[in-house]
């Protein structure tokens, strides 16, 4: 079946299955108090729920855009939008927080397949140049704005519903996908991309997870702990193995000679330093605002509602500001402002301050935004054009893996000075059933205890952006060359 001639058509469906997929990362934040109350995870089980998904599908995007090159990304569309479907089902009736996590790996899987065929198709159908920057801006904004307006989306369905709605949701996006996608999306030419490489995959999927285990690990029990050293020895086995295997394939699923370029690299690490610090700190706002201020579920997403506002105007100005100053100053300043914008939040306490909160999330927005725009405008522009589905892919692997290791990182920050300061350690531990604790003194203590490591969790992120920022700039200034690359006038 050819599709519909329309490629704004085409664009519509996969922007709205890609939304769709892009805040599941986030969508689940709100609805943890209410999750939590029913089925009881601890504290590292948490961190599992909400980042599962990020840390499978991060690894399987390179896979599986090389699976649609060689069997339709059409067909990988389809085959993506059946087992998310089912994962959501399963994921909203899951009884027990084991079938939880295992729902939203798979759930991760779905993704993987959807969504770089969704970037792929969109270079297939718009063949002329500037309605395909159009479509790739919009493509952009979709995959960006889709994890920040996610605990809204979640907020509210929690509020009216119950907290299995964030994944029920899914479910009827994906059963319209279907039929539109077969009817109105045209399959692509099949490539002869060689022999897939499912060992590659594996290695990557295995060294991601094995990193993120060993990283909550040591912040559950300490930095030294057994298994914590043993998952970090195993992840980098693993990834070790992977980058050899690439670099000696005839056809890589990932390019690492890409990664030599001064240029592109920075543009990568700024992408999952950006992703990594929003995707953290907005699940940790999110929990002190529900569970030590008290909000609601839509309350609290309101509260954060401001950061989607915007970032989605840092995106509108962002193009125009790469235009006239290049993309190299942007990406610096959009991570050191974030960085000048989170240092208010260290005077949060268990009393309310929404105006602060609020130009404070601003800010965020806007920078983190701005940093986003910049740093992809550099990754694209930082390779040949033969390589630009390849750049494609690992920016797309970026935003993912940053969502899933800023859980990971931050959420280990909280967890073991939450352990290392809470006064009550000796009854109970755990940050997750302290502060759901029937003992008023107990639940009060959390609450305090939680300020305190979200402060210094606000100091990391903080810490990082800035550095981040400083590097660019030493990079830029020890390899000038590289500079147009990244987006500036040449």
């Amino acid at each position: 079946m050819k599709g519909t001639q329309n490629p704004w058509v085409v664009l519509t469906i996969l922007c709205a299955s890609l939304f769709i997929v892009v805040i599941d990362i986030t969508v689940l934040y709100t609805a943890l108090p209410q999750l939590s109350a029913d089925l009881g995870p601890s504290s590292q089980q948490v961190l599992w729920i909400a980042d599962v998904y990020s840390l499978v599908c991060a690894p399987l995007l390179l896979p599986f855009a090389a699976l649609g090159d060689r069997y339709g990304r059409r067909s990988m569309l389809l085959w993506g939008y059946a087992v998310f479907g089912v994962a959501s089902l399963a994921a909203a009736f899951a009884p027990n927080v084991a079938i939880l996590i295992t729902a939203r790996a798979i759930l991760g899987l779905g993704g993987a397949m959807i969504m770089p065929s969704t970037l792929s198709m969109i270079r297939q159908v718009f063949t002329d140049p500037k309605p395909r920057a159009t479509a790739l801006g919009v493509w952009s904004a979709v995959a960006a704005g889709g994890a920040i307006v996610g605990p809204l989306v979640g907020g509210a369905l929690v509020e009216w519903t119950w907290w299995g709605a964030v994944f029920l949701i899914n479910v009827p996006v994906m059963l319209a996908a279907i039929p539109l996608t077969l009817l109105l999306v045209p399959e692509s030419p099949r490539a002869d991309s060689g022999r897939w490489d499912a060992l590659g995959a594996v290695l990557a999927t295995g060294g991601v997870l094995s990193l993120a285990f060993g990283i909550k690990t040591a912040g559950h029990e300490s930095l030294f702990a057994p298994t914590a050293s043993a998952s970090w020895a195993g992840a980098v086995v693993l990834l070790l193995w992977f980058v050899r295997r690439q670099l000696r394939a005839d056809h890589p699923l990932l390019e690492v000679r890409l990664f030599a370029n001064p240029a592109f690299s920075t543009a990568a690490v700024s992408i999952l330093v950006t992703f990594l610090v929003l995707v953290g700190l907005e699940l940790f706002f999110t929990q002190y605002l529900q569970l030590v201020l008290g909000l609601g579920p839509l309350s609290a997403a309101l509260r954060i509602l401001p950061m989607s506002v915007t970032s989605v105007l840092g995106s509108l100005v962002g193009g125009p500001l790469v235009a006239r100053f290049g993309a190299p100053p942007l990406v610096a300043a959009g991570l050191v402002g974030t960085s000048v914008a989170l240092a208010p939040l260290v005077t949060l306490s268990t009393a309310d301050q929404p105006w602060l909160t609020g130009l404070c999330f601003a800010a965020m927005g806007f920078s983190l935004s701005v940093a986003l725009t910049a740093a992809s405008n550099a990754m694209m522009n930082a390779v040949a054009t033969e390589h630009a589905g390849q750049a494609a892919a690992v920016e797309e692997t970026s935003y993912e893996l940053g969502g899933g290791l800023g859980i990971a990182v931050l959420g280990s920050v909280m967890s073991a000075s939450f352990a290392a300061w809470f006064p009550h350690a000796g009854v109970v531990r755990d940050s997750a059933l302290a502060l759901r604790s029937a003992y008023p003194q107990i639940a009060e203590s959390a609450r305090e205890t939680f300020v305190a490591s979200l402060h210094l969790t606000v100091i990391v992120s903080a810490a990082l952006l800035m550095i981040t920022g400083l590097v660019i700039v030493v990079v830029l200034r020890r390899h000038p060359r590289t500079a147009p690359n990244l987006g500036e006038k040449p």
